[in-house]
C-alpha cells in the first residue's frame, strides 16, 4: 500500500468533518434554514464527492466501518485496515481541530461540535440498533456499488445518496454517524465523549455484518 493511500484516506474524512460540522453550524446560524435534509444533502455530497476522488487512490473507504467491512470481506489485509482507520481518525481529528478555528466558539457550543448524539427521547438501544442497522446499508452500498467487478462505475454517487438517506432516517435517532470517525474528531475536540462506545461499536458491528453479507452475495462462486 503507499502512502497516497493514506493520504487520500486522510483528507477524505477530514473534508467530511469540515463539511459536515460546517454544515450543523449554519444550519443554526442561519436559523434552521439548511434543517435536516441541508444536513443530509451536506455529509451526502462531502462522501459521494471524496469517495469519488479516493476511489482509485485508496478505495474511497473513508471511515473505519467500511474498513472493517472490507476486511471481513476479504478485501483488504489487517495491516493496511489498521493503516486506514489511523489515517480516518487523524483525518477527523484534523478536521475538528480547523473547524473549531473557523466557526465562532459559541455557534459550535450551541450546536455541540457537531457531534452525533442520542436524540432527546432515544435510549442508548434504540441508538445502538439505528448505528448498525444503518451502517450495514451504507457498507453494503460500497461493496455492491464501488468494490464488485460487476458495480456500475458511478464513482461516490450512491455511496453518498446512501449517506443522505441514513441521515434523514437516523439523524434524530442518533445522530446518524454511521462512521466512528465522524464521532471521534468533533466529540475529542468539544468534550462530548460519554457515548462514544456507541459510536464505535454501532457502526463497527454493522460494518462487519455487512463485510459477512457482501462476502456472500457478490462472491463468484
Amino acid at each position: 500500500m503507499s502512502y497516497k493511500a493514506l493520504v487520500a484516506e486522510f483528507i477524505g474524512t477530514f473534508t467530511l468533518i469540515f463539511v459536515g460540522v460546517g454544515s450543523i453550524a449554519a444550519d443554526y446560524m442561519t436559523g434552521g434554514k439548511l434543517g435536516i435534509t441541508g444536513i443530509a444533502l451536506a455529509h451526502g455530497l462531502a462522501i459521494g464527492v471524496m469517495v469519488t476522488i479516493a476511489l482509485s487512490i485508496s478505495g474511497g473507504q473513508l471511515n473505519p466501518a467500511m474498513t472493517l467491512g472490507a476486511f471481513v470481506g476479504g478485501k483488504i489485509g489487517a495491516k493496511d485496515a489498521v493503516q486506514y482507520v489511523i489515517a480516518q481518525c487523524l483525518g477527523a481529528i484534523v478536521g475538528a481541530v480547523l473547524i473549531q478555528q473557523t466557526v465562532p466558539s459559541d455557534v459550535l457550543g450551541a450546536v455541540q461540535m457537531g457531534t452525533p448524539m442520542l436524540g432527546r427521547d432515544s435510549t442508548w438501544m434504540q441508538g445502538f440498533i439505528a448505528e448498525v442497522v444503518l451502517t450495514f446499508f451504507l457498507v453494503l452500498t460500497v461493496f455492491g456499488t464501488a468494490i464488485d467487478q460487476k458495480a456500475p462505475r458511478m464513482g461516490g454517487l450512491f455511496i453518498g445518496f446512501a449517506v443522505v438517506f441514513g441521515v434523514l432516517a437516523g439523524g434524530p435517532i442518533s445522530g446518524a454517524a454511521m462512521n466512528p470517525a465522524r464521532h471521534l474528531g468533533p466529540a475529542l475536540l468539544g468534550g462530548f465523549l460519554s457515548d462514544s462506545l456507541l459510536y464505535w461499536i454501532g457502526p463497527l458491528v454493522g460494518g462487519a455484518i455487512a463485510g459477512v453479507v457482501a462476502r456472500y452475495l457478490f462472491s463468484s462462486k
